[in-house]
């Protein structure tokens, strides 16, 4: 079944809490990981990835914290799994996210045309699927 991965989870969690304080708001990665009860450290290391992928930016010090940078109408989902995840779409089938030689059916395989068509409609829907969208 596909599933996003809890880091991906945590990004759009994060990014989501940003857009519904408001604009210009400045958020602790500590106060996002204590209200939504999510792993500090990793939640740390990916608002890290997305403020070095310039969806979010950070500011240092006592008042320090990270604020959202684009508006979340732009703000495009695959684009998010694509910082997280390091890899440009979601793949549903085996042979598709790995090499065709690891797939002992492939040349016999009767279902991976349609699954491979489901998987592309569904990375067109991430793909056209904002931030602002999830609300």
């Amino acid at each position: 079944m596909f599933q996003l991965s809890k880091k991906v989870e945590y990004a759009l969690i994060a990014i989501r809490h940003m857009v519904s304080g408001g604009k210009g708001k400045i958020y602790t990665t500590k106060e996002i990981a204590d209200r939504y009860q999510l792993p500090y450290e990793l939640l740390a290391k990916i608002m890290q990835k997305l403020s070095k992928q310039g969806f979010i930016t950070s500011y240092q010090g006592v008042n320090g914290g990270y604020m959202l940078v684009h508006n979340p109408a732009e703000m495009k989902v695959a684009d998010i799994i694509h910082t997280i995840e390091g890899k440009p779409a979601v793949t549903i089938v085996q042979c598709e996210s790995s090499s065709l030689e690891e797939c002992s059916i492939h040349t016999t395989c009767t279902i991976k045309n349609p699954l491979i068509k489901l998987q592309s409609n569904l990375n067109k829907v991430l793909d056209e699927l904002t931030v602002m969208e999830m609300f």
